[in-house]
């Protein structure tokens, strides 16, 4: 850098001095030749001090001031040649020179001046080099003095002190909040390097600035992409793993923003082992584990134990449960969680408000747990997951030292330390960097799904904060989505016989069922997507979507439908036991409602799921009783219903079948 800025300031100290030189003895305008001189070496004097203080300047306002440094000392030494072209008298006659152009020209210099001086100041090595003075304006910002500002806050980032960074770094956090452009203008003036060195280096306060700076700045994808080729993943992965947790919850924040603004970026994150560690902070106190193990033998498997975060509502409950969850010992024997760990359980409370939790969840996950011993310890090249991941987010090990026990014994301890809400905002930034990850990407699903993930989201949907559980039922909703696309994915993690498979679509039923209504549009989309994982005996299911379709909110109704037409569809095999499963749940009576009277939207999906109902049941008679045809022959008279792409066909193909069972005498309404 030092090099590079010392070039740049070559040609300008070479031509301040060719000016000062011809301006000593000029043939006409002494006067005024004589004061560009006086004002050239003063500019030559400043611009040698930045050569001698080049390694603390900063690059991109000292090439935009030294740039036009030189153009207006090229424009000077011109007009003093034309001073000092000719003793012959007639030649000095006719060379015309305005007054107003020497004017002009010391005021160009005086400028230059000015922006060489903010220059210095401006990349001084610390606040104390600058007095704690304030800069004000160059000229060079008369007519953009936002940059500037931007100038002198990345200046201070580059060079000035561990608290001055951090203010700086909440500045530009500032900035980049209030408008895009800004963002762009940090971006581009070198702001992006010095914020992640902030983020590797700094202390708590100033790290959060700076890794919330990067996380407004990731707007578009032209943004991350710079973001990404700058070393962003190396240093969020060196956070997620060792940084404090506050850290390490805006760095997580940082991560589903970059991700969510250009989701090509997932597979970068990925490959710098982001996942596992967002992970591992999803499941610290969620799903309990300890870092020591029994060996039997080299072919014997080990297993963990587990314990869910249990409620403070329960306290009961919640202490039977984990005192008699036995923890395995190198010496093969049992014990209980000691008092801290219980204090520490029993800080979170239950959402939900309840008296009476029954430990369901606890089974859930320890018989989970117990269930995977083989993977312990071992990494399968298909399965990059597979290694537990313990509460400091490394992996674990058959055999520990005395010195890795120690360090990892130690780093758990800080993390239990941590104060209730910073935990909470740490699940809740993880689960919503997973949600933005798994978005669309079958690989990363598959990693999410094959480590604890889904067992930790199916806990903290029943257990956790607002945030936490609304995030959580997104990452939930995305992973779904994914799997309704991808067969393997789906028959890999939503296996019926699957604990953790049926830990979440328990969950998500609960919340159905509760009408939750800030969980419930993720939870119903997450169902419909999971609609071909479910057996012709899993009737438990259809009742609660139904009763949906008589809420009150259109949105809600709406995404009941949709849910339950990916069960009656045709390609869902097993169509015909769902659509009947809805005719006994009362979802005709509600669909006719819906077609006649609700909104165009909803009338739309209404009419898809009562069609693909009624073609694969059409000797209902429920359907007849309901007198579903005149329904259809009604809908087949409405303009908008026949123009949509699923309905253009369907809806004459149902119609058809229903008139071999069907009278067409019924009332309907026309």
């Amino acid at each position: 850098m030092a090099d590079i800025v010392k070039q740049i300031l070559a040609k300008p100290i070479q031509l301040a001095d060719q000016v000062s030189k011809l301006a000593e003895d000029p043939h006409s305008f002494k006067q005024e030749c004589s004061e560009l001189k006086s004002k050239t070496e003063k500019l030559a004097a400043l611009l040698r001090q930045a050569a001698r203080a080049s390694s603390d300047l900063y690059e991109r306002p000292t090439r935009r001031i030294i740039d036009d440094t030189e153009q207006v000392l090229d424009k000077a030494l011109a007009l003093v040649t034309k001073c000092c072209a000719s003793k012959n008298l007639m030649k000095r006659v006719f060379t015309i020179i305005p007054a107003t152009q020497f004017k002009k020209m010391s005021g160009n210099l005086e400028n230059s001046i000015g922006d060489v001086s903010w220059l210095l100041r401006v990349s001084a090595a610390s606040a104390d080099g600058r007095d704690d003075e304030y800069l004000g304006l160059p000229p060079i910002a008369a007519n953009e003095p936002i940059l500037c500002l931007i100038w002198e806050q990345i200046a201070t980032l580059v060079n000035g002190s561990i608290d001055d960074r951090s203010d700086a770094a909440a500045s530009l956090v500032s900035l980049a909040r209030d408008n895009d452009r800004y963002g762009k203008l940090i971006i581009e003036e070198g702001g992006v390097g010095p914020l992640l060195k902030l983020v590797k280096e700094g202390r708590i306060e100033g790290q959060e600035n700076a890794a919330r700076a990067i996380g407004l700045l990731g707007r578009d994808p032209e943004s991350v992409e710079h973001m990404i080729h700058a070393g962003v993943c190396t240093v969020f992965a060196k956070i997620l793993k060792d940084g404090p947790m506050k850290v390490q919850s805006m760095v997580a924040w940082a991560v589903s923003e970059l991700t969510n603004n250009h989701p090509k970026c997932q597979d970068h994150f990925a490959q710098n082992n982001i996942i596992r560690l967002l992970v591992g902070h999803l499941a610290f106190e969620t799903i309990q584990e300890h870092s020591k193990y029994a060996i039997t033998s080299n072919k014997a498997a080990m297993s963990i134990h587990s314990v869910v975060v249990a409620s403070s509502h329960d306290k009961q409950i919640t202490g039977s449960a984990i005192t008699n969850t036995p923890t395995a010992t190198p010496n093969n024997n049992v014990k209980g969680v000691n008092g801290d760990e219980k204090q520490i359980l029993g800080q979170i409370p239950h959402p939900m408000g309840k008296n009476n939790l029954n430990n369901s969840m606890h089974n859930v996950v320890k018989h989970t747990m117990s269930t995977m011993p083989s993977k312990v310890g071992q990494r399968s090249p298909s399965s990059p997951l597979q290694p537990i991941v313990n509460s400091t987010g490394h992996q674990q090990n058959h055999s520990l030292d005395s010195k890795s026990s120690h360090h990892l014994s130690s780093a758990a301890k800080g993390r239990e330390l941590e104060d209730p809400a910073t935990k909470t905002a740490m699940k809740a930034m993880a689960a919503k960097a997973l949600w933005h990850l798994a978005k669309g990407n079958s690989s990363i699903c598959k990693s999410i799904t094959e480590s604890r993930a889904l067992l930790c989201f199916a806990v903290l949907l029943e257990k956790g904060s607002d945030d936490v559980q609304y995030n959580s039922a997104m990452a939930l909703m995305e992973i779904a989505s994914v799997a309704e696309e991808d067969p393997d994915l789906r028959r890999s993690a939503f296996k019926p016989n699957s604990p953790a498979a049926k830990a979440v679509v328990d969950q998500v039923l609960k919340v159905i069922e509760n009408g939750d209504t800030e969980l419930l549009i993720p939870c119903i989309k997450a169902m419909g997507h999971l609609a071909r994982t479910f057996k012709a005996t899993e009737t438990r299911i259809i009742g609660p979507l139904v009763k949906l379709l008589d809420e009150k909110e259109s949105e809600i109704t709406r995404e009941a439908a949709i849910a339950l037409t990916k069960f009656a569809c045709s390609g869902n095999y097993l169509h015909l036991d769902h659509a009947k499963a809805i005719i006994t749940a009362g979802g005709v009576k509600h669909l006719i409602q819906l077609v006649y009277f609700s909104e165009q939207k909803v009338q739309i999906s209404s009419l898809v799921l009562l069609c693909y109902v009624a073609y694969h049941v059409p000797d209902s008679e429920e359907l007849a009783q309901a007198e579903v045809l005149t329904v259809l022959e009604w809908a087949s008279k409405q303009a908008y219903m026949i123009q949509h792409p699923t309905l253009d066909t369907l809806l004459p193909e149902t119609k058809s079948r229903l008139e071999l069972y069907q009278s067409r005498g019924g009332r309907g309404f026309y």
